[in-house]
């Protein structure tokens, strides 16, 4: 039995993948939102419609033309990109901190995944969550707005990259995390700061020096402004660098969550 053990971990350490268990970890994460569309899914869609009509009319009669466009359609594809990565952080993180709270991490823990093969399934969760909204988002902007993606590839890939990115920071907050309270401290005090200021309703270019520095320190807001470029052909910083510096965060979020996964960080008693 020994002999076996030492095998199977050996060959895992070569690049062995568990696929059965990386597919069932990813469906579970998947079914998790798909149950509960009412939540996970209609309501933001409802909150991101809200915003578009709030903002349309307290401010874009008087607010005219941002980069030479209506005030209206510039912050579309902001609130779109805000909406797929607050609903791809609440995905994972949620899934974690309540599975902690309840004492059923075990049943994560205990199967043969590796720390790579768990951080993998729960970002399949998190981005197919983001990307429906996305696409449900962008039909509902075509459809009544007009607006429909310039450069529909490169819309995809910052979409992409934006669930993965607040996904494996869902994981990591949901990792260090030992209550509710504590996840909605790291919800309210950084990631919706973090989305509000990075460009979703406004220009950079506007913003005093202090803030406008600030502000490219954001990667969230290389995320906006790339998926801005994608929909409508605009963007404050270059869709290239932000590609580079989007996939960067990425894995640097991802490589923190692999590690918390695999030395049992808050996870194990």
């Amino acid at each position: 039995m020994s002999d076996i053990s030492q095998y199977e971990q050996g060959s895992r350490r070569f690049g062995r993948v568990n696929w059965m268990g990386l597919w069932t970890l990813c469906e579970r994460e998947v079914l998790r939102f798909v149950n509960v569309w009412t939540q996970t899914l209609l309501a933001p869609l409802v909150t991101a419609g809200l915003f578009m009509v709030i903002f349309s009319i307290a401010i874009g009669p008087r607010r005219g033309e941002v980069m030479d466009l209506p005030f209206t359609t510039f912050i579309a594809p902001g609130i779109m990109m805000m909406t797929v990565i607050q609903n791809a952080f609440a995905n994972t993180s949620s899934s974690v901190v309540i599975a902690k709270v309840q004492g059923n991490i075990v049943d994560t823990l205990m199967p043969p995944l590796s720390g790579g093969e768990m951080v993998l399934g729960y970002l399949a969760g998190g981005i197919a969550r983001g990307l429906v909204v996305a696409v449900v988002i962008a039909l509902g902007l075509g459809l009544v707005l007009g607006i429909w993606p310039q450069h529909p590839l490169i819309t995809l890939v910052f979409v992409i990259l934006g669930a993965a990115f607040l996904s494996g920071l869902g994981l990591v907050a949901g990792i260090f995390s030992e209550k509710f309270d504590q996840m909605a401290a790291i919800t309210n005090f950084v990631v919706t700061p973090l989305a509000f200021l990075s460009g979703t309703f406004y220009s950079v270019s506007a913003l005093p020096p202090v803030m406008y520095e600030l502000t490219h320190v954001n990667p969230i807001f290389y995320l906006i402004d790339g998926a801005r470029y994608g929909m409508i052909g605009v963007s404050d910083s270059s869709p290239l660098l932000g590609f580079v510096i989007s996939v960067v965060s990425v894995a640097a979020i991802t490589a923190v969550a692999w590690r918390m996964f695999r030395s049992g960080y808050r996870l194990k008693a």
